[in-house]
């Protein structure tokens, strides 16, 4: 009998997460493989292969895959931009290097400040005649002899990559039409990218990065896709539908995906938040902070009735990328994050990892500096193996290394592995507060979902240190964000600039408007298959008062566009506007609303996992005990040892304890207490709570 497999795979910096969906009898099977940096293909294979083989399935029984990569994000991250050509308006060829007159948080001014190089330098930019005004009326006539000899300019460079964007193009979008179709005919084997189908948005800085961006990971991120997707036709000798991460917290299909490449910057991270969400929604719990521990990193965000919170303010690394994204915070504190020393002789870790390959030291794979899995492996709080036994760990090796460590700071050996551990903490803790704190939020107010192959390592340390009441950890936390993939539906956004004061907007004009970008999003979920009885449409606008630099997004009504529709925005843009700064202007007419930027998001809704209670039982035994130290000071204390699938719900454990799964562990401190809930949850609250 032929069956329905969806599979989400997310591929992470050191294992590929799969989970398998059966739409038919509702089962999910979960798995980890190890990642390949060289080629990640060959783990994502591996994986769907190990998953079919627990589910007792074959390659003719999938029918579709979606993916979560991290392939756009590393390269922006490492700056591994190749050669870049930059086409702009005449006169405005240095807008890259003017940028914007801001100095990054840390800084006290730009004295300290060094501008980071830009993604194209001067050299490699030119300028091609003809104007537009802000309405998309034509000033000047496009110069299509200059333009010809600007697409044979980067010809002979050499230049096969190139960015577009000229000014006022999100208004009217011709004269880069017509550069693309020059610079295909002079120049075929360029790869080109065009703000105004980037991202169709006024600010002339932002956009033009925006769209270089996407131009700069379009070659390596077609490449990985397109060769996924050709070795998924091969095996299983038919084309399955293969969808890719976007960071809006949608789908998109493999074919499409190549089109705008800069849309899944951040996908992995993305997929982590909508499945957290989820599991954490169902088991009650309507504001949730996100904390997804990897190999490489830690992600965290903010959850608030089901929703991640999304931002269009976001960047990779130094790129500003002004697409809708969802808000997410990362930083370098993964289980593969290395303990270093300063010049200074102080202890440092991270943000450089191990990775994969050579990995910590204690994968015995040819790493030779201390990282945040060899503390954890030296204090006992993991077992001396991952994966339940397939990648055995050398504990003597860690120990040795963490010896040495510890001997030139001067301490003892636990102190500096849970020094090493302190700081990952806190590091982490610092995160949260960025995406809580910083944005006017009480993180004592919300409940934390650890999730990751090492997310739930450092939780109670982790409510020490934020005041943070309730821990959830859901099961398989290790899988959780190929697991969101599954829960994901396919999503585009469109973006139109319309600048005007509320007293001056005429609902016609806005009507029409929408219309036209509901019916580009409408016209891409129909090329995805789905008909139109399944199309959703979300509309938004960014808002803000006359003279604000910055916006705020609140939803505009369904229907059609009316003077009470326009009302209903405006109030509420002031209750959000006192959310975020605490303060707005209602009842103040001398402070006028205006509107900048008109939004539709095009929804086609897919089929979820459902996630089932589970049954009681019996009060299960240790599976054994291990010695671990909890606190330098306290020494090693002999602790009992619990396999997850072995709790009943309504079980209660006290710490110490440790909670083990295949592919994650759950340590329980002194003066803690976990309780399994109904969905198979771990909660932590204080033992005296």
């Amino acid at each position: 009998m032929t069956r329905r497999i969806r599979i989400g795979i997310d591929t992470g910096g050191t294992f590929t997460d799969v989970v398998a969906f059966d739409e038919d009898s509702g089962a999910v099977v979960t798995t980890k493989t190890p990642s390949t940096p060289a080629n990640p293909a060959d783990g994502f294979l591996a994986g769907i292969d190990k998953v079919l083989g627990i589910a007792e399935a074959d390659f003719a029984d999938v029918v579709a895959v979606s993916h979560g990569t991290t392939v756009a994000t590393n390269q922006l991250l490492e700056g591994k931009v190749d050669a870049l050509g930059f086409v702009t308006t005449e006169g405005y060829e240095a807008m890259l290097e003017i940028a914007r007159q801001s100095v990054p948080d840390g800084y006290g001014n730009s004295y300290f400040w060094v501008k980071p190089d830009r993604i194209v330098p001067r050299d490699l930019v030119k300028g091609v005649g003809g104007r537009l005004d802000f309405t998309g009326a034509e000033i000047r006539p496009f110069d299509e002899d200059g333009a010809r000899a600007v697409a044979r300019w980067f010809k002979a460079k050499g230049i096969d990559t190139l960015g577009v964007c000229f000014l006022h193009a999100y208004a009217n979008p011709a004269h880069e039409e017509r550069m693309r179709d020059i610079i295909a005919e002079e120049h075929p084997d360029a790869v080109v990218s065009i703000s105004s189908e980037v991202l169709r948005e006024y600010r002339e800085y932002e956009r033009s990065m925006t769209t270089l961006v996407d131009a700069a990971v379009k070659p390596k991120l077609s490449r990985y896709v397109n060769n996924i997707k050709d070795r998924l036709a091969q095996g299983s000798g038919r084309t399955i539908p293969f969808y890719v991460m976007k960071s809006n917290g949608g789908v998109l299909s493999a074919d499409e995906v190549v089109h705008q490449p800069i849309t899944t910057v951040l996908s992995g991270p993305a997929a982590g938040a909508l499945g957290a969400a989820l599991i954490a929604k169902v088991a009650g719990f309507d504001k949730v902070l996100t904390s997804d521990g990897g190999g490489t990193s830690t992600d965290v965000s903010v959850v608030i009735d089901g929703e991640p919170t999304l931002t269009t303010e976001g960047s990779v690394g130094v790129y500003p990328s002004k697409i809708p994204m969802i808000d997410v915070v990362t930083v370098g504190a993964g289980g593969g994050s290395i303990a270093w020393l300063s010049p200074e002789g102080t202890l440092k870790v991270g943000p450089h990892s191990a990775g994969a390959d050579p990995g910590p030291i204690c994968y015995r794979k040819g790493g030779s500096e201390v990282t945040i899995t060899d503390a954890h492996v030296f204090l006992g709080r993991i077992p001396p193996h991952l994966l339940g036994g397939e990648i055995p760990l050398d504990v003597d090796a860690a120990t040795a290394a963490i010896q040495q460590l510890a001997g030139k700071l001067g301490i003892s050996p636990e102190a500096c592995a849970n020094g090493i551990l302190e700081i990952s903490a806190w590091n982490q803790a610092n995160a949260l507060r960025q995406v809580t704190v910083k944005r006017g939020l009480d993180v004592r107010d919300f409940t934390l979902t650890t999730f990751g192959g090492s997310g739930s390592l450092l939780l109670c340390r982790l409510m020490d240190i934020l005041g943070i009441p309730t821990v959830l950890v859901p099961p398989n936390p290790g899988n959780v964000s190929a697991f969101g993939l599954l829960t994901v539906d396919v999503k585009n956004d469109y973006v139109q600039t319309h600048v005007a004061l509320q007293s001056s907007l005429d609902p016609a004009v806005l009507q029409t408007e929408y219309d036209a970008l509901t019916a580009r999003a409408a016209a891409a979920l129909a090329k995805e298959g789905f008909t139109e009885a399944d199309h959703v449409f979300v509309r938004t606008a960014d808002v803000r008062y006359f003279g604000q630099a910055f916006e705020v997004r609140v939803a505009v009504p369904d229907g059609p566009v009316t003077d009470e529709t326009l009302r209903l925005v405006a109030d509420r843009f002031h209750a959000e506007h006192r959310v975020l700064y605490g303060y707005d202007f209602s009842g103040d007419d001398s402070q006028q609303v205006e509107v900048v930027n008109l939004r539709v998001s095009g929804v086609g809704p897919i089929k979820r996992p459902e996630i089932l209670k589970t049954a009681g039982g019996s009060a299960p035994q240790p599976t054994g005990t291990r010695r671990i130290c909890f606190e330098a000071e306290a020494g090693y204390v002999e602790t009992p040892i619990y396999w997850r699938a072995d709790l009943p719900a309504g079980h209660v454990l006290t710490g110490p304890v440790i909670v083990e799964e295949f592919g994650s562990t759950v340590p329980i401190h002194p003066g803690f207490t976990a309780r399994v809930d109904d969905y198979a949850n771990i909660v932590v609250t204080r033992s005296n709570a």
